[in-house]
């Protein structure tokens, strides 16, 4: 028993005292700098800690507090990336260069990290510069021998690394986070367009989806990029870049599925990447058939018009009846959307300032000119808060449908109802107010008519 109260004390001590993080930039003037944790692209303060002379920065790090991950050391402009396991780490190095010149005293995962960083930076220089020549060069040419034997020599390098030497504790963070991380190793005799293939069936296969501890990196989110890369083509259209796109999706959520914590990890990322570049179709797609499909609890920080777009996609499906709203129009009336006896009834949310809005209303309304009224109706319903830019809109563009607006604007009871999330937004309905289509263009609305 005596031994067994041993065995836990040295345990605790172990495990429970704070480890000592040391970093040193040699040339840095700024006296004060700051800890963040990593997950993907977003960061999360710790700490900040003040320099204790020589540009040295040294911090305890409490394991109640500091989980095993990626941390980031921010000192004005310059960054330090570190991987944290529980043992005391000291780093040296320089303001000029701060990866190149990084010096490792102490931590054996940071040298392998760093090492490995290195060596990923200069194999994916020099193999594709290779590949590159390869592909140029005929096959009976004696430099395409002397090519090629370059790059088996520059990849067995890079395997042996990979797969060997920073494998003797496979099971540490490390070791895990090399594995997954892992360029894919392309045989340069395959065409370029049969490499791409390759890249695209294979580039996914070291990375360990089910590894939850990997969330807290850049992993995920690099790999995604890299991923996505392969998918891009500068000669498509955006609409055509989105479909390619939305192979690569399905691919990257297909193989992310294996753990769900990290399943949402990845799907947040995507979808948040996503919205920055305005790939609206790619994001419904993944919400529509991930998210709400697999009913994944989306991390609450993201906007609240992503919220919105997930709410609409949920509860307005074809088929489904709409809301009845209540209008006010120009002249101070109240129209009730469930009193109209049209066909069929385009609702429109839209706002003056929305550049869309102000090229696609004018050809609607010529659209609607050509119609009959008891065929098809269109409400228009401003998101505007200011009456005078609303009116005036409407009279410029001579627009003759029954025109509404909410004064609250995004936060009155139409665009909360209907989750806007986005103008302009277009619902085609029928006089039960049953959902007909989603329009997204004119040449929809023309479709739907039909």
């Amino acid at each position: 028993m005596k031994f067994f109260y041993s065995l836990v004390f040295l345990l605790l001590q172990t495990f429970l005292f704070a480890q000592s993080i040391h970093i040193e930039i040699s040339g840095l003037t700024e006296q004060k700098g700051h800890v963040f944790s990593l997950s993907g692209e977003k960061i999360d303060y710790m700490d900040s800690v003040i320099s204790s002379g020589n540009s040295s920065f040294t911090l305890s790090a409490d394991p109640l507090r500091y989980h095993f991950g990626f941390y980031r050391f921010i000192c004005k402009n310059n960054v330090v990336d570190f991987l944290f396991d529980g043992k005391d780490i000291d780093l040296r190095t320089n303001v000029k260069s701060i990866v190149d010149s990084m010096h490792i005293i102490n931590s054996e995962s940071n040298r392998l990290y760093y090492s490995f960083i290195k060596l990923n930076k200069a194999y994916k220089a020099k193999s594709e510069l290779l590949l590159l020549m390869l592909a140029k060069f005929p096959k009976d040419d004696e430099y395409y021998s002397t090519t090629q034997a370059r790059l088996q020599s520059l990849q067995k390098e890079y395997t042996d690394f990979v797969e060997v030497k920073s494998q003797k504790e496979r099971a540490s963070l490390a070791a895990r986070y090399i594995r997954s991380a892992r360029l894919p190793v392309v045989d340069g005799a395959l065409p370029p367009d049969k490499q791409l293939v390759y890249l695209k069936t294979h580039a996914l296969d070291y990375i360990d989806f089910k590894d939850v501890e990997l969330t807290f990196s850049g992993l995920f989110s690099e790999k995604i990029i890299e991923y996505l890369m392969y998918y891009r083509n500068p000669q498509l259209t955006k609409e055509q870049l989105g479909k390619e796109f939305l192979v690569a999706v399905d691919s990257l959520l297909t193989h992310a599925r294996k753990d769900a914590y990290v399943y949402q990890h990845v799907t947040e990322y995507l979808v948040d990447g996503f919205k920055k570049f305005g790939f609206d179709d790619v994001i419904d797609y993944i919400i529509e058939n991930y998210v709400i499909k697999d009913d994944i609890c989306l991390d609450e920080k993201l906007e609240s018009t992503l919220q919105r777009r997930m709410q609409q996609a949920k509860r307005f499906k074809i088929g489904s009846t709409v809301p009845n709203i209540v209008l006010h129009t120009p002249d101070e009336k109240d129209i009730s959307l469930n009193t109209i006896s049209s066909e069929k009834i385009l609702l429109v949310f839209y706002a003056t300032w929305c550049p869309h809005c102000r090229e696609m209303l004018p050809k609607l309304a010529q659209l609607y000119s050509e119609q009959k009224r008891e065929k098809f109706e269109v409400v228009a319903v401003s998101l505007d808060t200011s009456s005078t830019d609303w009116k005036k809109f409407i009279s410029e563009n001579s627009l003759t449908w029954i025109n509404a607006r909410d004064a609250k604007g995004w936060d009155g009871v139409p665009a909360s109802e209907y989750c806007i999330y986005a103008t302009p937004t277009m619902f085609l309905i029928n006089k039960k107010l049953e959902l007909l289509a989603k329009p997204s263009n004119i040449e929809d609305v023309v479709k739907g008519l039909k």
